[in-house]
Formats: structure tokens, sequence, C-alpha cells
């Protein structure tokens, strides 16, 4: 095949692939909206939810709006003083890139709030109807992602007519810096928001006054799922969407840095394609298979999304191009998804013996089941880094740091499956309180709580993969960096080097404890408020009075709100600041130093809180005594102390190290 047609042929799968994301999701979120929303209780608690969220990311889009215009400023005032590098088209792709992340987040949040009634209510009829329709909603959020990322990535390079030019690597790079500095604050704020509800809903609700989880006689219910929309499916898909899109740029990146050829800089297009195709299949196998156990029916469509897609990139690596070391290199990318997979589930997965560790550890009291799971998470580090690093070395061995790169575009290249796997469990969760603010029959709660419990390991495997392909990104992107500081080597023996390696290495724990602290400031005001309304209307807790939910939801957006300004600025910010000031190796340690403690800390926080909110979940289906007992309120306890780490700081920090990374890259011609 001529060249020329090949690069036709990977942009036209691309836009083809992204038209079709885009158009199942429209058609999927279309169906979900046609089926039934239950009786006038079930659709009064979901407009208050849906409502809510809405709320909430009308005032945080404008609060990142902010920021966007103050960025997008700083870009063209580079452009006009001609620093090399910098062009109007940077910044208009760096608009581009975040308008794409907030409508991909905004999209995957509304369905989630037509989705989660229509789940409940599909529970009435069964378990596998409830996991259809649940796992419908997810799906859109996973399609809408990839669908707008790809278009995005694709269309731009397709303006600029030639990937390897300069500008055309300006432009996406910009794109990525958008889509970076859009997904950490929504991740910072949506985490800040749900955990704050969360644990001041568990803490005075279930601890103190002993009432069900999304009991409606808890002022900070609907908080609490409103959360659930706004952190764990719109700051999921930023997360996501951020990482798809910065796994393709920095294969990009790399090959025009180390000049290869144009079709290399377009092969992570197909890839990219060819990924979406696979996953809508695979979305198709679990949507027939629902009838079978969720996990089971889940498993087997990621597997099915697996198996296509390596064999589509041995058609387009292989059968096209005649590079099977390339082939090997998105090969390994795959399997090291599928083994941090594999490896957090066994952390994580309720039943596991990991997490009836923890759960047993609950009969003896909180701290040592905070214990058990702190030291659980910090037990399952060291697997998923070793995979990482065999991963690195393979992959380098087949293609250089190229290789590395492409390794990553392979491991995410399934990420509108991982994404539909991971967006349905929230919706479960909210269907679950939807279901227990209705008063609807038992089975019910227990066909979401099921759904649920399946949706926390889903849900921690797809941060694991989040986490596990920033570090093959991160790596690709500092790669690129120190081609365009014409860096040939980072010299440890340098001061500047190691004094920023060290700085590096501490700026995730500092930026950890600003998350972790705010979700405690946050849970602090929640359970003032939440007491007080219990104190001063004792007829909420008899049933008689309805609490004052929109109170609570207006104290999370105002403290996310707040709390998220410092960490998200403190990521571009300080590799500004030290590029500006102490110049380029010295931004070259200190993403390196932030890389290595990043990846690190947001693994054991991620499996730790996994783990002990597993084991919660655990005592609730009837272990160790079941709900009421002093294991139960031993587990809870654990469980709001996991959560921020799992939710909040974790999960932000893969975004925090690629963010570093991309800021370092775009603005290396204005460091001295």
């Amino acid at each position: 095949m001529e060249r020329t047609a090949a690069d036709a042929l990977a942009f036209a799968v691309a836009l083809a692939a992204s038209a079709l994301a885009l158009g199942w999701a429209a058609a999927s979120a279309g169906g979900l909206a046609r089926l039934p929303a239950g009786d006038s209780r079930m659709r009064a608690v979901a407009m208050a939810i849906a409502e809510g969220a809405r709320a909430f990311l009308r005032r945080a889009n404008a609060a990142v709006g902010v920021f966007v215009a103050g960025m997008t400023l700083l870009l063209l005032l580079a452009a006009r003083l001609g620093h090399p590098g910098l062009t109007s088209g940077s910044a208009v792709a760096f608009v581009t890139g975040a308008v794409a992340s907030l409508a991909a987040g905004y999209a995957g949040m509304r369905v989630a709030t037509i989705a989660n009634v229509r789940t409940a209510e599909a529970a009435r009829s069964g378990l596998g109807r409830a996991l259809r329709v649940a796992f419908g909603g997810g799906s859109v959020m996973g399609f809408t992602v990839t669908g707008l990322g790809l278009a995005g990535l694709s269309l731009l390079l397709f303006l600029f007519g030639n990937p390897a030019q300069a500008s055309a690597v300006d432009a996406i790079n910009g794109f990525a810096l958008g889509a970076s500095s859009v997904a950490l604050f929504a991740r910072v704020a949506g985490g800040i928001f749900t955990k704050g509800a969360d644990i001041g809903a568990d803490l005075v609700g279930k601890v103190e006054e002993g009432i069900p989880e999304d009991d409606p006689r808890n002022p900070a219910v609907i908080a609490d799922n409103v959360g659930d929309n706004v952190g764990d499916v719109a700051g999921m898909g930023a997360d996501l969407f951020e990482s798809y899109v910065g796994a393709v740029v920095a294969c990009i990146a790399i090959g025009a840095a180390t000049h290869l050829g144009r079709s290399f800089l377009l092969l992570p297009l197909l890839l990219s394609g060819l990924g979406i195709i696979s996953s809508l299949i695979g979305a198709l196998v679990v949507r027939v298979g629902a009838d079978r156990e969720p996990a089971a029916a889940m498993r087997l469509g990621t597997v099915v999304t697996a198996a296509l897609f390596l064999a589509g990139a041995g058609w387009a690596t292989i059968g096209l191009d005649r590079r099977p070391a390339l082939f090997l290199a998105v090969a390994v990318g795959l399997c090291l998804a599928l083994c941090i997979g594999f490896l957090t589930e066994r952390a994580t997965g309720a039943g596991r013996p990991a997490v009836t560790a923890v759960s047993r550890a609950a009969e003896s009291g909180a701290a040592i089941a905070v214990i058990e799971g702190l030291a659980l998470g910090m037990a399952s580090v060291p697997g998923p880094l070793v995979a990482v690093a065999l991963a690195i070395l393979v992959a380098h061995a087949c293609g250089g740091l190229y290789g590395v790169a492409l390794a990553a575009v392979g491991m995410l290249g399934p990420t509108a499956m991982i994404l539909a796997v991971d967006a349905y469990g929230p919706i479960a969760d909210n269907a679950g309180g939807i279901a227990e603010m209705s008063g609807l029959p038992e089975d019910v709660r227990i066909r979401t709580d099921l759904l649920d419990a399946v949706g926390n390991t889903t849900a921690a495997m797809g941060k694991g993969i989040a986490i596990g392909s920033a570090a093959l990104t991160a790596l690709a992107l500092f790669a690129a960096y120190a081609a365009e500081a014409q860096l040939k080597v980072i010299d440890l023996m340098r001061p500047a080097v190691v004094a920023g390696m060290l700085a590096g290495g501490a700026l995730p724990y500092l930026f950890s404890a600003f998350v972790m602290r705010a979700v405690g400031r946050a849970a602090l005001e929640m359970v003032g408020e939440v007491r007080r309304q219990l104190r001063e209307r004792p007829g909420i807790l008899r049933g008689q009075v309805r609490p004052d939910y929109a109170r609570c939801v207006d104290i999370s957006t105002r403290v996310a709100l707040r709390e998220m300004v410092i960490p998200g600025l403190a990521a571009v910010v300080v590799p500004f600041g030290v590029g500006m000031v102490f110049g380029r190796e010295a931004v070259a340690g200190l993403v390196a130093g932030a890389l290595v403690s990043g990846v690190a800390s947001a693994l054991q926080m991620s499996n730790a809180g996994g783990a002990m909110d597993n084991a919660k979940k655990w005592i609730e289906a009837g272990a160790c005594g079941g709900k009421g007992t002093a294991a139960h309120q031993a587990a809870v306890i654990g469980d709001t102390i996991g959560d921020p780490l799992k939710d909040t700081a974790g999960p932000s920090l893969n975004i925090l190290i690629k963010l570093m990374s991309i800021v370092a890259l775009v603005f290396v011609p204005l460091f001295r």
C-alpha cells in the first residue's frame, strides 16, 4: 500500500470511529430517556439529584472558565512575543481541548442522572435488566469521551495537513494542555464535593443515628447522590479524556521530536479508532449477556474488547506497515492494562481475601481496620510498579521511547469500554439511593447494592489503569520535553536536577495534603449542618418533616469550588515557575521526581480506599454480623477514611503528573 493511501486510511478510520462513537452515545442516551422512570416519588428524588448536579457543574465550569481565559491570554501573549513553539494555534487548541473535556464530563453527568432512576425502576424486574440500563448509561460516557477526544485530535492534525510539522505538534500539545487542566479541576472539585457529602452523611446518619444509607431522613443524602454524578461520573470522564488524549499526544510528540516518518505519527490515531470499534462490540456483548452474573458479563465484554483491539493492532502494525516490533509494544501496553486490572481486583474485589481480612479486622475496632486497609494499600504498590517497569523495558526494546508511548496508546485503546464499566458503578449507586428514598421493596435495593459492589471493583480497576497509563504517558512526554529542551542527558550529578527531583517528589504529598484537608473541611461543615438540622427539627428523624437538602448541596458546592483553586493552580504554576527561575534542567528533575512518587502514592491510596469501601459493603451483605454491629460501625469509619484516598487524592495524582509534563512541554520555549 502506498504511504499516502495508508495515511488517508488512518484519518478515515479515526474520523469514522469518532463519528460512530458519538452516534452510539447519542442513540443510547435517547433510548435511555424513553425508558420508564418509575413513580412520582422516584422522579422527584431523581429531579433533585439532577438539579443539584447541574447547579454544581454550572458554577464549577464558570470558575474553570476564568482559568482557561487566563491561560489563553498567556499563550497568545507568548505567541505575540515571537517565542518559537508557542503560536496562536496553540491557544486555539488549548481552548478546544478544555471545551471538549467540559463537554464530555457534562454529557456523562447528564445521562447518568437520566439513567439512575431508570436503573432503579428496571431493578424491579430483575438484575439483568438493571445492569443493561446502568451499563448503557456508562457506555454513553465512554463513547462520548473517546469520540470527542479522537475527533479533536484528528481534525487538528487534518487542518494542519502534515502532522510532522512543528505547528501541528504545537497545536495538539495545546489540546492536551486544555484537557489536562480541566481534568484536574474537575477531579479535585468533584472529589471534594462527593467525599465531603458522603463522609458527612455516613458519620451522622450511620454511626451517630443508626439510620440506613440513603435514608431520606438524612439531610445530606441528596448531596451524597449528587456527588456520585459530579465526582465519579463527570470527574472520571474528564480524567480519562485527559489520559486518552495525553497518550496519543505523547506518541505523536515523541515521533515528531525524533523525526520519525509521517506514518508513525498517524499510527496512534488509527489504533485509537480501532479501539473504539472494538469497545463497541464489547459493549454489545455485555448487554446481551447481562442476565448472567454482573461481574462475569463485564469481564467477558472486556476480554472480547481486548482481543478485538489486539487483532486490529496486528492488522495496523504488521498487515499495513510490516513492523511486528510495534505490534509487540501495543500488545505490551494492553497486557499491562489487564495485569493492573487483575492486581487491583485482587486487592479491592468484594469477597477477595484482602477485603475480607479488612472486614475481620473491623471486628476489633476501627483502628485495626484502618491499619489493615492502609497496609493492604502499601502492599498493593510493588506489583503494578514492577509490571509498569517491565512493560517500559519491553516497549523500549521494541521501539525506543516511541515504543513506550505506543504502549500507553495500547493500554488506553479500549478506553470506551474501560470507562463504560467504570461509570456504570455510580449510576447503580444512585439507583440504590433512589430506591431507598422512594420506599421501593427490599429486593430492589439488594439488586442495586450487588451492582454497586461490582462497580466499586471496576472503578478501582479503572483508576489503576489510569494511573499505570499515566506512568507511561508522563515518561513519553518527559522524553519529548527533553528533546525540545535539547537535554541529551539528565545528569543526576548536577545540583539543579537533584533539587528538582526532590521538589518534584514532595509535590504529590503536598498536593494530596491540600486535597485531603479540603475533604476534611467539607465533611466537617456537612456534619455540623446535618447535626444542626436534626437537633433543631426533631421531626426529621420521625419522618414528619422534610430535611433541607438544598442547604447541604450548597455547602458541598461552595467548599469544593473554594478548595480546588490552590491544588489546581499548583500543577501549572510550579513547573512554570521552576522553569522560569531555575531553568530547564531543574524542570526535568521536577517532572521525574513527581512521576515516581506520584504513581506510587496514587496506587497506594486508590487501593487502600477501595478495599476499605468494599470491606464495609461485605459486612453490610451479612459478613461479621452484618449491619448495625460494632464491626459495621468500625468499617464505616474505615470507609470514610478511605473515601478521600480512593476518590479524591489518589486519582487526582495521575492527572497531576501528566499535567506537569505537558505544561513543561508546552512552555519549554520560555524556560531559561
